[in-house]
């Protein structure tokens, strides 16, 4: 795509740089092509890739990189050369309708660069009449002069004169590519936006999938997010299957949970008596009676369940699109095994997961400072988002098999009195 890359580009000697065409109609041509190359993939494939990566892997390949001259690692070279000399007004000569040569030096200077050699060949927004000539062979950029008789300080001035042109020219080229890779991004994400919504809109997948969580009339507020009429619903995303919706949590619903969970660190401040003696199960049931308290289930009266010791979980056609794990503060290992348990429970896209994390007796900011960097190092970690929260992070993780298949983790610290 696009003609760029690694391939050796080759220039003849007295072929001027920046001259085969303009270089903002290339780059609106390179727009054109990775905008069809986004319409030309696989819908399913549209539908089921991780957004965020995808993007990510155009922008990678789209993106150009100015070239910049490495002036210190710059070699010269000469070598004889028959020169014509049949133009030279000084000299005299017969018959000037015909080639005349005479022996002369031609001196070559080599001008490594990094950057995309293709570049050399368009003229930027902003550019110099006087366009210089040059060769490209790879990553190098070969200037020469030819003559009689050479000066050694002629052709030196003569280089440095050329040098800056050239410099000048790639820095208009720079601010050209500045700005078209600083909005490639946004207008990558557009494009594969609006086109993944299209198809989910062509095959029905937005319609909701009858999974309202109601709010409580008769919640007490006490403790919580109040007074916002909610209702959950599970917004379709993509499976592997052909075109088959999958529940799940929208981010608003998500939130809410989060802040009627971290609302309960006021309970604790408020009667640390109560909880001082508590263990991990009496605590995950104060958690599991406030958020029942706000929300209502269609059959049992409870939306939020759990099962085995600490799950606090939303179930919807078997599956779990919501899970909460609550644990004391064990370090490393203690967190990296609860990661794995969260993970070994779902198996659909773009579940929402987190972990209260009970912190009791140990030093909160080293706590905190741990955190992060356990889970950067978890094999299944993607990402880290930005949280609001001190006492909170968020995280992006893949699911077992599949990296394109993405979850939520918001890891909350409470500190619970002793």
């Amino acid at each position: 795509m696009g003609g760029c890359g690694g391939g050796e580009i080759k220039i003849p000697m007295r072929k001027l740089l920046f001259n085969d065409g303009i270089l903002s109609e290339f780059l609106e041509n390179r727009k054109r092509e990775l905008f069809q190359e986004i319409q030309e993939y696989n819908p399913n494939y549209i539908l089921n890739v991780s957004i965020i990566d995808f993007c990510n892997y155009l922008y990678n390949k789209y993106k150009l990189d100015a070239p910049v001259l490495d002036e210190e690692n710059i070699t010269v070279d000469q070598q004889e050369k028959d020169i014509d000399v049949s133009k030279d007004p000084v000299r005299y000569i017969r018959d000037r309708s015909k080639p005349f040569y005479l022996k002369g030096t031609s001196i070559s200077y080599f001008i490594p660069f990094s950057g995309d050699p293709n570049l050399f060949r368009y003229r930027p927004s902003r550019f110099s009449l006087n366009l210089p000539n040059g060769a490209i062979k790879g990553n190098e950029l070969r200037v020469s002069f030819d003559g009689i008789d050479q000066d050694p300080e002629k052709v030196k001035q003569d280089f440095n004169g050329k040098l800056k042109e050239i410099k000048e020219m790639l820095g208009w080229v720079e601010n050209n590519i500045k700005q078209f890779n600083e909005s490639l991004a946004k207008e990558i994400e557009t494009k594969v936006k609006h086109r993944r919504e299209k198809l989910l809109k062509d095959s029905a997948l937005v319609a909701n999938l009858g999974f309202p969580l109601r709010k409580r009339k008769d919640a007490l507020l006490t403790y919580v997010v109040p007074e916002v009429r909610r209702k959950i619903t599970a917004k379709p995303t993509a499976s592997t299957a052909l075109y088959k919706p999958e529940p799940a949590l929208s981010m608003e619903d998500y939130e809410h949970i989060l802040n009627v969970a971290n609302n309960m660190a006021l309970v604790m401040e408020r009667s640390p008596n109560a909880f001082n003696s508590m263990k991990e199960e009496d605590i995950r049931q104060h958690f599991l009676v406030q958020l029942n308290g706000q929300y209502e289930g269609q059959a049992t009266g409870e939306t939020f369940n759990f099962q085995g010791k600490t799950d606090i979980l939303i179930r919807n056609e078997g599956k779990n699109i919501f899970i909460a794990e609550c644990k004391f503060w064990e370090g490393t290992k203690g967190l990296k095994d609860t990661m794995d348990q969260i993970l070994n429970y779902l198996s659909w896209r773009d579940t929402k997961t987190s972990i209260f994390i009970f912190n009791r007796g140990r030093n909160l900011s080293n706590v905190l400072l741990k955190i992060p960097d356990i889970v950067k190092k978890h094999p299944n970690f993607k990402r880290q988002l930005e949280y609001r929260s001190e006492t909170s992070f968020r995280f992006i993780l893949h699911h077992k098999d599949d990296k394109n298949r993405e979850l939520y983790l918001t890891i909350i610290v409470f500190e619970v009195p002793k």
